[in-house]
């Protein structure tokens, strides 16, 4: 959990930048100009501005670990502590194991958890793709 934390930290950072790159400093101007303070100004304008980027972060954040198969395994070495994209794996390689039909039940719980969370935050990832097709 540490490394993937570690390891996205950057990634992300670099991306909420340059979204946050694209939201006009006039509208900063504006609020000063109406007599809001920085935090004011961040809490009302600029976080709800950057919400569809930070919904976008929260899903790729839990479905890069959840779906991660690599990294996983190189590190994990004993049973008890595999994951679940290791076990499927497993469940299909070798010359007896021709469990297909648990792997394909295995596969679509896999998915279960991550089309809920789309399901929930979609009209959030909607918004910040079609942020920039309208200028005025």
């Amino acid at each position: 959990m540490l490394f993937y934390a570690g390891a996205q930290i950057p990634g992300n950072t670099w991306v909420v930048k340059g979204y946050l790159d694209q939201i006009p400093r006039s509208l900063d101007e504006a609020a000063r100009v109406d007599g809001a303070s920085n935090f004011t100004t961040f809490t009302k304008i600029i976080m709800p501005l950057a919400k569809p980027i930070i919904v976008f972060l929260a899903l790729t954040s839990f479905t890069g670990p959840w779906m991660d198969f690599i990294f996983q395994r190189l590190v994990l070495r004993t049973a008890d502590k595999k994951t679940l994209a290791v076990g499927l794996l497993e469940m299909v390689t070798g010359q007896a194991n021709t469990k297909f039909t648990t792997f394909a039940a295995g596969a679509i719980l896999v998915a279960i958890p991550i089309v809920i969370i789309f399901t929930f935050i979609q009209k959030y990832i909607i918004e910040g793709l079609s942020a920039g097709a309208v200028k005025s």
